[in-house]
Protein backbone atom coordinates (compact mmCIF):
# COMPACT_ATOMS: atom_id res chain seq x y z
CA UNK A 1 0.00 0.00 0.00
CA UNK A 2 1.26 3.77 -0.58
CA UNK A 3 1.22 5.59 2.40
CA UNK A 4 1.30 10.05 3.41
CA UNK A 5 2.58 9.88 6.35
CA UNK A 6 1.85 13.48 7.53
CA UNK A 7 4.56 13.73 10.53
CA UNK A 8 7.04 11.60 9.65
CA UNK A 9 9.93 13.06 11.22
CA UNK A 10 8.11 13.27 14.54
CA UNK A 11 8.77 11.28 17.48
CA UNK A 12 6.21 8.27 16.79
CA UNK A 13 6.32 9.21 12.38
CA UNK A 14 10.58 7.87 13.10
CA UNK A 15 9.38 4.78 15.00
CA UNK A 16 6.46 4.02 12.58
CA UNK A 17 8.12 4.88 8.95
CA UNK A 18 10.77 1.70 9.61
CA UNK A 19 7.57 -0.71 10.78
CA UNK A 20 5.81 0.64 7.43
CA UNK A 21 8.53 -0.22 5.06
CA UNK A 22 9.21 -3.83 6.78
CA UNK A 23 5.61 -4.28 6.26
CA UNK A 24 6.25 -4.11 2.91
CA UNK A 25 4.46 -0.03 2.16
CA UNK A 26 5.87 2.74 0.69
CA UNK A 27 5.90 5.83 2.47
CA UNK A 28 6.03 9.67 1.24
CA UNK A 29 6.71 11.34 4.66
CA UNK A 30 6.30 15.28 5.49
CA UNK A 31 8.71 17.48 7.22
CA UNK A 32 7.88 21.29 7.48
CA UNK A 33 11.98 21.65 7.27
CA UNK A 34 13.74 21.13 3.95
CA UNK A 35 17.01 20.25 6.27
CA UNK A 36 15.38 17.25 7.88
CA UNK A 37 14.35 15.81 4.45
CA UNK A 38 17.36 13.63 4.38
CA UNK A 39 16.20 12.18 7.82
CA UNK A 40 12.80 11.40 6.34
CA UNK A 41 14.67 9.72 3.58
CA UNK A 42 17.48 7.29 5.72
CA UNK A 43 14.07 6.43 7.51
CA UNK A 44 13.11 4.52 4.27
CA UNK A 45 10.33 7.10 3.35
CA UNK A 46 10.06 9.61 0.21
CA UNK A 47 10.18 13.01 1.73
CA UNK A 48 7.57 15.92 1.14
CA UNK A 49 8.09 19.39 2.41
CA UNK A 50 5.16 20.80 2.96
CA UNK A 51 3.58 23.01 6.02
CA UNK A 52 0.16 21.63 6.67
CA UNK A 53 -1.23 25.09 7.57
CA UNK A 54 -0.64 25.81 3.80
CA UNK A 55 -4.22 24.10 2.12
CA UNK A 56 -2.78 24.09 -1.63
CA UNK A 57 0.43 23.23 -0.50
CA UNK A 58 -0.60 19.89 1.26
CA UNK A 59 -3.11 19.36 -1.40
CA UNK A 60 -0.82 19.38 -4.06
CA UNK A 61 1.82 16.95 -1.83
CA UNK A 62 -1.00 14.37 -1.40
CA UNK A 63 -2.13 14.57 -5.07
CA UNK A 64 1.28 14.17 -6.08
CA UNK A 65 2.00 10.97 -3.68
CA UNK A 66 -0.84 9.40 -5.07
CA UNK A 67 -1.64 7.75 -1.48
CA UNK A 68 -3.97 4.80 -0.98
CA UNK A 69 -4.18 5.93 2.84
CA UNK A 70 -2.80 9.00 5.06
CA UNK A 71 -1.44 8.28 8.49
CA UNK A 72 -1.86 11.59 10.63
CA UNK A 73 0.88 11.72 13.35
CA UNK A 74 1.35 15.95 13.11
CA UNK A 75 1.76 17.50 16.12
CA UNK A 76 3.68 20.83 17.32
CA UNK A 77 4.88 20.17 21.30
CA UNK A 78 7.77 21.99 21.27
CA UNK A 79 7.71 22.41 24.98
CA UNK A 80 8.00 19.77 27.73
CA UNK A 81 5.65 19.74 30.64
CA UNK A 82 6.70 21.90 33.77
CA UNK A 83 8.81 24.51 30.96
CA UNK A 84 7.65 28.24 30.82
CA UNK A 85 6.32 27.82 27.63
CA UNK A 86 4.24 24.75 27.89
CA UNK A 87 0.86 26.45 28.07
CA UNK A 88 2.17 28.62 24.29
CA UNK A 89 2.68 24.70 23.05
CA UNK A 90 -0.61 23.28 23.84
CA UNK A 91 -2.30 26.30 22.37
CA UNK A 92 0.01 25.60 19.23
CA UNK A 93 -0.73 21.68 19.46
CA UNK A 94 -4.24 22.75 19.60
CA UNK A 95 -4.73 24.93 16.97
CA UNK A 96 -2.91 21.84 14.29
CA UNK A 97 -5.56 19.42 15.74
CA UNK A 98 -8.13 22.07 14.36
CA UNK A 99 -6.73 23.51 11.24
CA UNK A 100 -4.32 20.98 10.02
CA UNK A 101 -6.49 18.30 10.43
CA UNK A 102 -9.00 20.01 8.79
CA UNK A 103 -6.61 20.52 5.97
CA UNK A 104 -5.48 17.08 5.80
CA UNK A 105 -8.90 16.05 5.48
CA UNK A 106 -9.69 18.24 2.59
CA UNK A 107 -6.80 17.00 1.00
CA UNK A 108 -7.75 13.56 1.29
CA UNK A 109 -11.37 13.78 0.22
CA UNK A 110 -9.91 16.02 -3.36
CA UNK A 111 -7.35 13.05 -4.00
CA UNK A 112 -10.02 10.83 -3.55
CA UNK A 113 -8.62 8.75 -0.06
CA UNK A 114 -11.10 7.35 2.24
CA UNK A 115 -8.59 5.79 4.77
CA UNK A 116 -7.21 7.70 7.21
CA UNK A 117 -5.45 6.82 10.75
CA UNK A 118 -4.93 9.72 13.32
CA UNK A 119 -3.18 10.41 16.34
CA UNK A 120 -5.47 11.47 19.07
CA UNK A 121 -5.02 10.97 23.16
CA UNK A 122 -6.80 8.81 26.04
CA UNK A 123 -5.90 11.55 28.77
CA UNK A 124 -7.81 14.71 29.41
CA UNK A 125 -10.83 13.95 27.11
CA UNK A 126 -12.78 11.21 29.54
CA UNK A 127 -14.97 12.46 32.29
CA UNK A 128 -14.39 10.56 35.93
CA UNK A 129 -16.21 7.23 36.04
CA UNK A 130 -16.08 4.40 38.16
CA UNK A 131 -14.33 1.83 35.66
CA UNK A 132 -11.43 2.19 33.26
CA UNK A 133 -13.10 4.19 30.45
CA UNK A 134 -14.01 2.93 26.89
CA UNK A 135 -13.90 4.51 23.78
CA UNK A 136 -17.98 5.04 23.95
CA UNK A 137 -17.63 7.10 27.53
CA UNK A 138 -18.59 10.24 27.96
CA UNK A 139 -16.25 13.33 26.89
CA UNK A 140 -14.65 15.45 29.67
CA UNK A 141 -16.19 19.50 30.39
CA UNK A 142 -13.25 20.27 32.36
CA UNK A 143 -12.55 23.39 32.08
CA UNK A 144 -9.19 22.91 32.75
CA UNK A 145 -8.49 21.46 29.59
CA UNK A 146 -10.90 23.45 27.51
CA UNK A 147 -8.80 24.09 24.70
CA UNK A 148 -6.72 20.61 24.39
CA UNK A 149 -10.45 18.94 24.30
CA UNK A 150 -11.90 21.04 22.04
CA UNK A 151 -8.95 20.70 19.48
CA UNK A 152 -8.93 16.79 20.10
CA UNK A 153 -12.22 16.39 19.40
CA UNK A 154 -12.23 18.90 16.21
CA UNK A 155 -9.30 16.44 15.34
CA UNK A 156 -11.67 13.27 16.16
CA UNK A 157 -14.64 14.59 13.95
CA UNK A 158 -13.26 15.52 10.82
CA UNK A 159 -11.13 12.43 10.40
CA UNK A 160 -14.34 10.47 11.61
CA UNK A 161 -16.32 12.08 8.64
CA UNK A 162 -14.59 10.03 6.02
CA UNK A 163 -15.72 6.43 5.41
CA UNK A 164 -12.41 5.06 6.55
CA UNK A 165 -11.80 7.42 9.25
CA UNK A 166 -9.70 5.87 12.25
CA UNK A 167 -8.96 7.67 15.32
CA UNK A 168 -6.36 6.12 17.99
CA UNK A 169 -6.17 7.60 21.51
CA UNK A 170 -2.76 6.73 22.89
CA UNK A 171 -2.02 7.18 26.39
CA UNK A 172 1.33 9.65 27.51
CA UNK A 173 4.14 8.34 25.11
CA UNK A 174 7.16 6.77 27.11
CA UNK A 175 9.85 5.37 25.49
CA UNK A 176 12.95 6.40 22.85
CA UNK A 177 12.93 9.92 21.66
CA UNK A 178 9.89 10.96 24.41
CA UNK A 179 9.89 13.38 27.18
CA UNK A 180 9.63 10.38 29.49
CA UNK A 181 12.32 7.64 28.04
CA UNK A 182 13.31 6.12 31.43
CA UNK A 183 9.73 4.83 31.47
CA UNK A 184 5.91 5.87 32.44
CA UNK A 185 5.72 8.79 34.37
CA UNK A 186 1.46 8.68 34.73
CA UNK A 187 -1.19 7.14 33.01
CA UNK A 188 -2.71 6.05 31.20
CA UNK A 189 0.97 5.34 29.33
CA UNK A 190 1.98 3.49 26.23
CA UNK A 191 5.37 2.93 24.93
CA UNK A 192 6.86 4.87 21.57
CA UNK A 193 7.18 1.44 19.91
CA UNK A 194 3.92 -0.45 21.20
CA UNK A 195 2.01 2.82 19.65
CA UNK A 196 3.61 2.88 16.60
CA UNK A 197 2.70 -1.19 16.01
CA UNK A 198 -0.79 -0.29 17.11
CA UNK A 199 -0.68 2.62 14.42
CA UNK A 200 0.61 -0.20 11.78
CA UNK A 201 -1.93 -2.83 12.66
CA UNK A 202 -5.23 -0.10 12.14
CA UNK A 203 -4.42 0.93 8.70
CA UNK A 204 -4.45 -3.26 8.08
CA UNK A 205 -6.94 -4.14 9.96
CA UNK A 206 -8.70 -1.07 11.78
CA UNK A 207 -12.57 -0.14 11.64
CA UNK A 208 -14.07 3.40 11.14
CA UNK A 209 -14.10 4.35 14.69
CA UNK A 210 -12.23 5.01 17.91
CA UNK A 211 -9.48 2.90 19.65
CA UNK A 212 -7.83 3.41 22.70
CA UNK A 213 -4.12 2.41 22.54
CA UNK A 214 -2.66 2.29 26.32
CA UNK A 215 -1.40 -0.31 28.79
CA UNK A 216 -3.86 -2.00 31.12
CA UNK A 217 -4.70 0.23 33.61
CA UNK A 218 -7.47 1.54 35.76
CA UNK A 219 -7.57 5.33 33.58
CA UNK A 220 -8.86 3.82 30.33
CA UNK A 221 -9.72 0.34 28.89
CA UNK A 222 -8.10 -0.55 25.45
CA UNK A 223 -10.13 -4.10 25.09
CA UNK A 224 -11.16 -2.70 21.94
CA UNK A 225 -7.75 -2.22 20.39
CA UNK A 226 -6.63 -5.92 21.13
CA UNK A 227 -9.81 -7.57 20.22
CA UNK A 228 -9.93 -5.84 16.62
CA UNK A 229 -6.50 -4.90 16.12
CA UNK A 230 -4.55 -7.24 17.87
CA UNK A 231 -2.55 -4.66 20.10
CA UNK A 232 0.10 -5.71 22.60
CA UNK A 233 1.56 -3.10 24.92
CA UNK A 234 4.43 -5.23 25.07
CA UNK A 235 5.86 -4.27 21.91
CA UNK A 236 9.03 -3.33 21.36
CA UNK A 237 11.36 -2.47 18.79
CA UNK A 238 14.32 -4.62 18.23
CA UNK A 239 17.57 -2.87 18.22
Amino acid sequence: MRIFLAGAGGVIGRRLTPLLRAAGHDVVGTTRSADKADAIRALGAEPAVVDVFDAAALAHAVAAAKPQAIIHQLTDLAFAPGTPRYQEGLARNARLRVEGTRNLVAAARAANVARMVAQSIAFYVYAPGESARAESDPISTDPAFAGTIEGVMSLEKAVLSLPEGIVLRYGYFYGPGTWAPDGPKRAPAVNIDAAAQATLLALDRGRHGIYNVAEDDAEVSSDKAKRELGFDASFRIKS
